[in-house]
């Protein structure tokens, strides 16, 4: 099972957002760019991926969502929006709810997360243009790969993530967020991992 963990500090933390207008909605468009990369695929999805957000915007920070594609949930590339709305509407104060099959709710912070990610066993990589080449970094099944918005990880998390975490990067230019989730998903593709 490979595992994406979006970071964001600005993504709403309650479905009352504009599903028409996603930058005024704590840059929700990246969010949903990056778990369409990490999830879809040509005529179908990948089983074998979570995908959580961690949202730290207004009005209630922070948020976690997890989603797993199951053969229940009715899910299209254009509605995604529409979905973390749904997801995010039946939040329910003090549970971990699953909102739609495969799709659950919380509130958790970002380093909780992890932690919990960690003490699962899962190795955790975070990407970084200053991390190593992710063609020569060892990777085993049951990794985590972490990513930000276009504000990246808070330097606090960042310190305390380095104790847990490996750096990889992707390549020496600075990418969108969705297109480091295809990358890392096309290289575990093609080690069949």
């Amino acid at each position: 099972m490979r595992e994406f963990v979006y970071f964001s500090q600005s993504a709403r933390t309650s479905g009352n957002f504009d599903s028409s207008d996603l930058m005024k909605a704590g840059r929700m468009d990246i969010a949903i760019h990056s778990f369409i990369q990490g999830v879809f695929l040509s005529h179908g999805f990948r089983k074998d991926t979570k995908f959580h957000f961690v949202f730290y915007g207004q009005p209630d920070p922070p948020k976690h969502i997890e989603i797993q594609v199951k053969d229940e949930l009715e899910i299209s590339k254009k509605d995604v929006g529409n979905l973390i709305k749904k997801i995010l509407y039946k939040y329910k104060e003090g549970k971990r709810t699953e909102a739609l099959p495969g799709c659950f709710v919380e509130k958790k912070s970002f380093m909780k997360v992890i932690e919990e990610l960690s003490e699962e066993g899962k190795e955790i990589f975070l990407l970084d243009k200053k991390g190593e080449d992710i063609r020569k970094a060892k990777i085993r099944d049951n990794c985590v790969f972490i990513l930000g918005d276009h504000e990246g990880i808070p330097q606090k998390e960042f310190k305390r993530l380095k104790k847990i975490m490996n750096l990889v990067s992707v390549g020496n230019k600075m990418y969108f967020a969705s297109q480091t989730v295809a990358v890392v998903n096309n290289e575990l593709d093609y080690r069949g991992i």
